[in-house]
């Protein structure tokens, strides 16, 4: 949970930075039309050090990005948001200063107020991928669907009725509700369950604990209804 919370933290501040460079890109603009700055034009220098941070930032972002996916941390993950958002941002700047300096003044901040535009985004999807985690919302419908392939093929296994899902960390904690035959003994109910767990464990990765509640299925509801997935999609 910890985190997501950092994750939290940094999709706010990534926020309150697109906010803050948005409006002062607009306030440099509207200067610019008055004609109340005396903004020339940045030094070579200044385009030298842009283009040296999209470098670095390029690296930092692709190397990020490897660690988040590599270790589900979403924290690591919202990181690799902001290094990505610096690139958009150092591409702006090193554009608007090169056009800058043949005259084009107004391009400078233009061209931060759509970055800001950017930026806004990521730290509205970093937020919602982390309030997800916080309130223990299914991983998404992919999941459910893959869990679905996995366990159908089970011959004892006749009813998938439901699937509950969340994050703990990196990892995923499982709920699964299956159906199966009800003159069975609890003992081959219980090797089935065992059966599943197994299956899950081996083709999902980052599982920590998977739990399976079975009970006589309803071949006709079923036929009728269909599994009932308890399910919030994430985009």
């Amino acid at each position: 949970q910890l985190e997501s919370i950092a994750a939290l933290i940094v999709g706010s501040f990534v926020i309150a930075a697109a906010v803050a460079i948005f409006w002062n890109s607009v306030n440099n603009i509207y200067q610019l039309w008055a004609g109340e700055s005396a903004f020339g034009g940045a030094a070579l220098a200044a385009l030298w050090v842009a283009l040296f941070t999209i470098a670095l930032k390029f690296v930092l972002t692709i190397y990020t990005r490897r660690i988040g996916d590599e270790t589900r941390n979403v924290a690591v993950s919202a990181l690799a948001y902001d290094h990505r958002n610096d690139l958009f941002a150092a591409v702006a700047v090193a554009v608007g200063i090169f056009l800058g300096r043949q005259g084009l003044l107004w391009i400078d901040p233009l061209a931060g107020a759509i970055v800001a535009l950017l930026v806004l985004r990521t730290g509205v999807e970093i937020i919602r991928e982390s309030s997800y985690d916080l309130m223990d919302s299914v991983p998404g419908q992919t999941l459910a669907e893959r869990i679905t392939a996995l366990v159908t093929p089970i011959a004892a296994v006749e009813q998938i009725e439901e699937i509950h899902a969340h994050r703990f960390g990196p990892y995923l904690v499982i709920n699964l509700t299956i159906g199966v035959d009800g003159t069975l003994p609890v003992a081959a109910g219980d090797e089935i369950a065992s059966q599943v767990e197994d299956t899950l464990y081996n083709n999902i990765e980052l599982l920590r604990r998977v739990y399976v509640h079975y009970h006589p299925s309803d071949l006709g509801e079923a036929a009728i209804n269909g599994p009932n997935l308890v399910l919030e999609a994430q985009e």
